[in-house]
């Protein structure tokens, strides 16, 4: 920032995100005149990246991404906010609701906002990764209401006041001009040095974070909940949605060529726009050429810096590929070849939480936060507090890892922010009996929880599947688990004996709800299984023990629908091939398609091409516009096929009782 903390800043227009279109609208008419935020205005809670710049539009990252802020917002059933809106009507200011920033960890988004000319964002509440995406930036937040109402009775704030909620590590940055700037002064000498444990009972991330956090010029070794601190993780990784991106601020912030710290803990892969050709979103907005050129802009950051990378490839590339080529959706990778118990792992993708299951400290970030970690190995966080949730009791028959998340995304507190920022460690009986792949549902999606990480304790699964998966043989040391006594800022205890198979409503993962409840038969178009989530070895163990009945049953796919299966990675699909799910899925119906993020960031078949059409998928997430401009359900793999055959969403047990009754499922 270039203002003196205690010069005034006064700003005249103003965004109100409201659930209600027309206040939307008449904020971008010239000379609005706007009342304080009352009652009668109800702020749109929960907005995501993925409203604030849609997905397709990320082929840009520099001030052309300005032309977009908000274009994806909804309000009243519609996208009131038309390109160029908000730069053209001179927003600087805008306020929204609750948890602002949800989901993608899109630097874009805090970018675009810049970029279109806003200064100051107010809301209620912020995720984490979207929040300091801007710090990083220099785009200014605050949850402060005062300083707003101050503003429209036309009286000047100071930068002091809108930091001084904020932890000291990042108003330094902000006072910096942001992170790349505060790195390059400061983070040039930093140095490892353990924290030291004391007497102090400890959870396991608190030994992992003091087995790796660094001594800056500006930064200790303090790791008291809400300190700033820097950390030198053992892996990297980035995917070419924020390549470009990086490469862009680097050169412009260092002189070339650059000298990445440490290339051989860094991987870049490319695993969203290898169906870029099928996806109808960038079809329809004549956007293909933009994304090729993205690509082009990590490869060439990949070969100039010399690192590591997987790339998936096309229907044709794989066709013609002998099996060499290694690859797949980057979290699962890291689970397959990279992250080990006790590590840190960092990576450009909100879902990076996957890895935790592993019992390793596993966390998105933006792009400038992957910019600064390339050239000076300094990660930052500002230190967390913890949730210990425990899943006891014996899950249900048919009740998975997907449901279990999906119904503590649906708990009060949980839907009102309590999450936010926190680790989520997993225990209990059923943690215990759950494989590392189901574990890594529940840790992936502590994204949706809005949590900082998820992680599990590694034990003799973990080591078995390290065994098993990648050939490595670990020893668990003692070190490795959360010590009797250690401190939670919540605990929650779940029975999971009393949990349903459940469903999550279109519009947030949070609306969850048991499909025994639903009340009216919800027909469907689509069914996609796939994704980070949703596209690991045993979850096409379910989709296959489900088809594979249905086979037996002489079902096939309703005539309606439209199935597709994506595997996660190139070890899950030649284990699929190895078994002979492929034929039993190609029997039933259903499009098999190459490993790859896909429908699930409306990158490739599956994504919906109809405000009228109706999904359910295994995928993670269902904000507006996220796999299309239709509704989305989500649901556990089996859930999902079993819709599949039905027609209409159904799980399992239910399209079993069907069958045994002689009732056709459509």
């Amino acid at each position: 920032m270039n203002e003196s903390p205690i010069a005034p800043l006064a700003f005249e227009r103003f965004l109100y995100l409201a659930d209600d279109p027309q206040v939307i609208e008449a904020c971008l008419q010239p000379g609005a005149v706007l009342p304080g935020v009352s009652e009668d205005i109800r702020l749109r809670d929960d907005i995501s990246t993925d409203e604030i710049t849609p997905v397709a539009i990320m082929s840009h990252y520099d001030e052309k991404l300005g032309e977009f802020a908000y274009t994806g917002v909804l309000a009243g059933g519609r996208t009131p906010i038309a390109r160029r809106a908000v730069k053209e009507a001179g927003i600087q200011v805008v306020v929204a609701g609750n948890r602002y920033g949800k989901g993608s960890s899109r630097e874009h988004s805090p970018a675009a906002e810049k970029h279109a000319g806003v200064r100051l964002i107010f809301a209620r509440s912020f995720e984490r990764i979207y929040r300091q995406n801007a710090d990083n930036i220099g785009l200014l937040t605050s949850t402060d209401f005062t300083l707003l109402a101050q503003l429209l009775a036309g009286q000047s704030i100071t930068l002091e006041q809108i930091l001084q909620e904020r932890d000291e590590l990042t108003q330094a940055i902000v006072r910096s001009g942001g992170l790349l700037n505060y790195g390059k002064r400061y983070l040039a000498r930093s140095r490892p040095q353990a924290a030291a444990a004391g007497d102090k009972p400890q959870t396991l991330f608190e030994k992992i974070i003091a087995r790796h956090v660094l001594r800056t010029e500006q930064t200790g070794t303090d790791l008291t909940p809400g300190t700033g601190i820097f950390l030198r993780a053992d892996w990297r990784f980035i995917h070419e949605y924020y390549t470009g991106m990086a490469a862009h601020m680097l050169y412009q912030s260092y002189t070339a060529p650059l000298q990445l710290f440490d290339t051989e803990k860094v991987i870049a892969f490319e695993d969203h726009t290898s169906y870029i050709h099928e996806s109808p979103a960038h079809l329809r907005q004549g956007l293909v050429p933009n994304m090729l050129r993205m690509c082009q802009a990590h490869r060439d950051f990949v070969k100039a810096t010399g690192l590591r990378w997987h790339r998936t490839l096309t229907e044709d590339e794989a066709r013609r590929d002998d099996g060499s080529n290694v690859a797949g959706i980057s979290h699962a990778m890291m689970a397959e070849h990279y992250a080990l118990p006790g590590q840190v792992v960092v990576g450009t993708d909100s879902h990076t939480p996957h890895s935790g299951a592993l019992g390793c400290v596993a966390f998105g970030v933006g792009t400038t936060d992957m910019a600064n970690a390339f050239m000076t190995g300094a990660v930052r966080i500002t230190m967390p507090p913890g949730i210990l949730v425990r899943l006891q009791g014996t899950l249900p028959a048919g009740v998975a890892a997907k449901d279990i998340v999906l119904h503590l995304l649906a708990l009060p507190q949980i839907r009102e922010g309590k999450g936010v920022g926190r680790v989520f460690e997993f225990t209990g009986a059923v943690i215990d009996n759950l494989s590392v792949d189901e574990r890594a549902t529940l840790t992936n999606m502590c994204a949706e929880l809005g949590g900082f990480t998820g992680i599990v304790a590694p034990d003799i699964r973990t080591v078995q599947f390290l065994q098993e998966r990648r050939g490595v043989a670990f020893e668990l040391a003692d070190w490795m688990r959360s010590d009797p006594g250690a401190t939670y800022e919540q605990e929650m205890t779940v029975d999971c004996s009393t949990l349903d198979v459940l469903v999550a409503a279109p519009g947030d993962p949070g609306n969850g709800r048991p499909v025994g409840s639903l009340g009216e038969t919800v027909a469907i178009d689509i069914a996609y299984g796939g994704s980070c989530t949703a596209g690991k070895r045993e979850d096409f163990d379910q989709y296959h023990a489900v088809l594979a009945w249905g086979l037996q049953q002489g079902l096939h796919v309703a005539p309606h629908v439209q199935l597709y299966l994506q595997y996660g990675t190139t070890a899950v699909r030649d284990y699929c091939v190895q078994k002979g799910y492929d034929q039993v899925f190609e029997r039933m119906g259903a499009h098999i398609l190459q490993p790859s993020c896909g429908a699930c960031a409306n990158c490739g078949p599956g994504s919906s091409t109809d405000a009228g059409q109706t999904t359910i998928s295994a995928i993670n997430r269902n904000f507006p516009g996220r796999s299309g401009p239709g509704n989305v359900w989500l649901g556990s793999p089996a859930t999902v096929m079993a819709s599949a055959l039905a027609g209409h969403i159904c799980s399992f047990s239910q399209l079993q009782e069907q069958a045994a009754t002689g009732q056709q499922p459509v």
